[in-house]
């Protein structure tokens, strides 16, 4: 056993390896802390994205340099390695050209800056926080706290909406009320009740318009504009207060009407729905 341990210790192999693990026992801490602290530092003067990315992109690169070191120390030759993985390169290339498009289409993302970690997209029917934008996909958060992981290459060749690009949105509720109903008056009463309204921005000023005659209701738009944070606080509370003052002023909120007629010089069927009443058919025979 002592011969064995002897043996070991005059062995330039042992050595080796010892400074091999001492060397990832100290670079990988020192890599990660080296990287938290850019992207911490880089955060406060650039946006969140491009600091996740230098971050990545140090402890990374570290990585790299760290397995060449620790490769030459094992007495490896780097040019045969580099052939190889340049071979090897090129096979799986030709196997993998969809993650080489996400790639490619990552880089796009990156570059062109249409949305940041921290937005809120939506593509299709999907509608979350973006989370990070990686080379290969773009990961994403809900608003139910779903986690969605969406390939590069779909956004892309997607139409991408970037709700939060942009500090203040307008919030368009189409409203239809009874043919009745004085329109004038009805717009008015929207005005007073997107002013009055906290969460509703005093400019741009709110906007009604009269935008066309339903087959049941006179249809009208009314646009509110208001801070990005405060949507779901203006929806509810703008839904709810519409809703209320009608009620108030008697104004009806319209509903689908059916009229049938039998002729040009006729009036329409008066319909009669009478409680409790059953049918000649159904008397007869009982």
């Amino acid at each position: 056993m002592m011969e064995w341990f002897n043996t070991l210790l005059q062995s330039p192999r042992f050595y080796a390896l010892l400074r091999v693990v001492i060397l990832l026992a100290i670079s990988l801490p020192l890599l990660h802390i080296a990287s938290v602290t850019v992207r911490r530092f880089a955060k406060r003067h650039i946006n969140e994205q491009a600091a996740m990315l230098t971050g990545k992109g140090i402890f990374y690169g570290g990585c790299v340099l760290l397995v060449v070191v620790i490769m030459q120390n094992l007495g490896f030759k780097l040019t045969a390695i580099l052939g190889a993985a340049g071979i090897l390169g090129v096979a799986i290339g030709f196997a993998s050209q969809t993650s080489l498009s996400n790639i490619i289409s990552g880089v796009f993302l990156i570059w062109e800056r249409p949305f940041e970690a921290g937005d809120m997209i939506k593509v299709g029917d999907t509608l979350g926080i973006v989370l990070s934008i990686d080379l290969l996909s773009v990961k994403l958060r809900t608003t139910d706290n779903r986690f969605i992981r969406m390939p590069n290459e779909t956004l892309i060749k997607s139409q991408v909406i970037t709700v939060t690009r942009f500090p203040i949105r307008r919030m368009d509720i189409d409203i239809g009320v009874a043919y009745k109903e004085n329109v004038g008056r009805v717009m008015e009463i929207l005005v007073e009740i997107a002013d009055n309204n906290p969460y509703s921005l005093d400019e741009p000023r709110p906007l009604v318009l009269f935008k066309d005659f339903g087959d049941s209701a006179l249809e009208l738009l009314l646009g509110v504009w208001f801070a990005k944070a405060d949507f779901l606080n203006l929806k509810n509370s703008i839904m709810r207060e519409i809703k209320e003052r009608f009620d108030a002023e008697g104004i009806e909120i319209a509903f689908p009407h059916l009229t049938v007629y039998s002729g040009t010089d006729t009036d329409p069927f008066p319909v009669r729905v009478v409680k409790g009443a059953g049918s000649e058919t159904e008397k007869a025979g009982r």
